[in-house]
């Protein structure tokens, strides 16, 4: 898929990689960019400053996505291009964490890219063409030390985007995962043993997150991988688990004692 003269939307486009991506698609010739964020008011900035419309969604709602869709199509045309890109990265912590909290971070990260596609195949299908991104996580892939929640929803995204793929790339719908590392944004400005983790092994920008959706778009590639390394990480998983988790016990031992 080119991005030229494409119907693109952004959730969690006010910020990080949901801006970068934007501002990549607006670059790119798309016929309009709508960038959607409970932020209202970065939203608008962000919008103004690099010439797309801004749509203020909750995604943790239903009904805040199917209106965002709505209102896109009613406005500038049939979506071509769906990125679910916002997220959260929830608290540190394993079953004791409280139920609200795993129901919040499900919502965001899981259920937002269930509503999507609840709203968007449907009219895909009949178009015969669609484009859904997910942004998910190198910890959908592995795993992400001192945070259940987070490892266990970005799970749940690159299952749900592989069920999606091979249920409907026939009918003509596109179906990719954004599964990156360390990426400079609000998410890893912190000093949680966690995150710190992860920073250590490479901090990239938003951009160059942006440069590789681009080409994975290019050639319709299911696994979007900002960090090239983590493919052979997951290799590693896949054709020795013990190896892995052991490699992995001692990041934990090092990471938190």
């Amino acid at each position: 898929m080119l991005v030229k003269d494409a119907v693109c939307v952004v959730t969690g486009g006010a910020n990080g990689i949901g801006r970068a991506l934007a501002e990549r698609f607006v670059a790119e010739g798309a016929a309009a960019v709508v960038i959607a964020d409970i932020d209202a008011t970065a939203l608008d900035a962000t919008a103004t400053e690099i010439g797309a419309h801004a749509i203020a969604t909750d995604v943790s709602d239903e009904a805040s996505i199917q209106a965002l869709i709505e209102a896109t199509e009613r406005d500038h045309g049939p979506i071509d291009l769906f990125v679910a890109n916002a997220g959260i990265g929830g608290q540190s912590g394993g079953a004791e964490v409280p139920d609200e909290d795993w129901q919040q971070i499900w919502d965001i990260n899981v259920m937002h890219h269930i509503w999507a596609a609840r709203h968007l195949i449907p009219r895909w299908t009949e178009r015969g063409s669609g484009y859904l991104v997910t942004t998910a996580s190198a910890a959908g892939l592995l795993s992400n030390l001192g945070t259940a929640p987070y490892t266990v929803t970005k799970h749940a995204a690159v299952g749900f985007a592989e069920w999606l793929s091979i249920t409907h790339h026939d009918a003509g719908i596109r179906v990719s995962t954004l599964c990156p590392q360390a990426v400079r944004t609000a998410m890893t400005a912190s000093d949680d043993p966690a995150v710190a983790n992860v920073v250590a092994h490479g901090m990239i920008e938003p951009s160059a997150v942006a440069d590789t959706v681009i080409d994975a778009l290019a050639e319709e590639r299911f696994l979007i991988l900002p960090h090239p390394e983590v493919a052979d990480y997951v290799a590693h998983k896949s054709t020795n688990i013990e190896s892995w988790l052991g490699s992995m016990r001692k990041l934990q031992r090092r990471f938190f004692g």
